[in-house]
């Protein structure tokens, strides 16, 4: 394999959680009177860190989110996670190649640690990525498209990005790796590849990874 490290993102490519997430964010912005579709929230919020939420609504309503949205936030999205939470498919064995090749990697989510691990404890990926192969955007100051997120991850894993393949399925995602100087393949289960932008390849199964990154 031509990489020394993959960096995975977390929702949507590992753990199937974007639909969920983005149902309930788009209920809970409209219920707070800020009128969301899920599509919406797809185009607005998927791949990026909770800050952007409350970014993007000041600036097109000049309104503030309530103090503890971000707590009720997380309630609703770990209370789904537990009923509903369910891994990528393909993955689990995708991992096991990756490991039986000696590849390492990793994982760089704009979601908190918390949600990582609730989300990988339910679908058990926590046996798959120790604590130290775990980024999330509260390790760094600027979440994604900002690169510092997947910078972090290479400098913690020791490797450069030149030498690193990251693997996105959100165009905030796709940019963030390119302004890391990284290559960056998209994964098209929800979005497609039009959406993804400058993305190195794409895919839409995860049996398909590995020969990319080959």
């Amino acid at each position: 394999m031509r990489y020394e490290l993959v960096i995975f993102d977390n929702d949507g490519v590992l753990v199937d959680s974007e639909p969920l997430s983005n149902t309930i964010l788009a209920a809970y912005l409209t219920e707070l009177g800020h009128p969301t579709s899920y599509e919406d929230s797809l185009r607005d919020y998927m791949g990026g860190a909770v800050h952007r939420v409350h970014d993007t609504v000041l600036e097109r309503t000049g309104r503030r989110l309530p103090e503890g949205f971000d707590e009720e936030f997380h309630a609703r999205v770990f209370a789904a996670f537990a009923r509903e939470l369910e891994v990528v498919a393909g993955v689990p064995d995708m991992l096991a190649k990756l490991v039986a090749e000696g590849v390492p990697y990793c994982v760089a989510s704009s979601g908190s640690h918390e949600r990582i691990r609730v989300g990988h404890h339910k679908t058990g990926l926590d046996r798959w990525f120790p604590e130290g192969r775990v980024f999330s955007a509260q390790d760094v100051g600027r979440g994604k498209p900002a690169p510092d997120l997947f910078l972090h991850a290479a400098e913690r894993m020791g490797v450069a990005p030149e030498h690193c393949a990251v693997v996105e399925d959100s165009p905030l995602g796709v940019r963030a790796a390119r302004a890391a100087g990284m290559d960056v393949y998209g994964f098209t289960a929800m979005t497609p590849a039009a959406k993804l932008g400058t993305a190195t390849g794409y895919f839409d199964d995860m049996g398909q990874l590995l020969g990319l990154l080959a």
